[in-house]
């Protein structure tokens, strides 16, 4: 049953980092199903008031740099709120769209529609904000990833 246990949390933790390349997926979620789990399974002793400070404190940060990595991308590159929108959106999506590439064109793409369309910049700046959503999105991206290892790593070093 261990095995069957363990595939189960492994699985759910795999699902929240496949949630870094489609955003439709909760990754938090994902990894907290898999904290569940492991004490259903298990034991909930081992995951103590501190565990859980921290895990919060960790998933605020995981949200934070999220929102922040998309604005600041779209910011710095001269991007307007619609920009974001529209990023948001193609972000969504893109993937369903645009198989494998959509996650990559999507807020690309949304980013630079939403600055045509709305603010009637020029094509050029359009691009230059659909850059700057591309490297927010991928920035947070990296984050995300590294602070949900981080998350699943501390889970660890509690439960073992």
């Amino acid at each position: 049953m261990d095995i069957l246990f363990w595939s189960l949390i492994v699985a759910s933790f795999i699902i929240a980092f496949v949630g870094l390349i489609y955003p439709i997926i909760p990754a938090v979620l994902f990894i907290y199903t898999g904290f569940i789990l492991y004490g259903i399974f298990y034991d909930f002793g081992s995951m103590t008031l501190s565990f859980w400070i921290i895990q919060v404190m960790l998933t605020l940060l995981l949200f934070a740099a999220d929102y922040a990595s998309n604005l600041f991308g779209v910011k710095k590159y001269g991007g307007s709120k619609a920009a974001i929108w529209g990023s948001t959106i193609g972000l969504l999506v893109g993937p369903f769209i645009i198989p494998f590439a959509g996650i990559i064109l999507g807020p690309f793409i949304g980013a630079v529609v939403a600055e045509l369309a709305i603010h009637r910049k020029p094509f050029k700046e359009s691009v230059q904000v659909g850059v700057g959503s591309l490297l927010g999105f991928l920035g947070g991206a990296v984050m995300k990833g590294v602070l949900q290892a981080i998350m699943i790593t501390v889970f660890l070093v509690y439960v073992l």
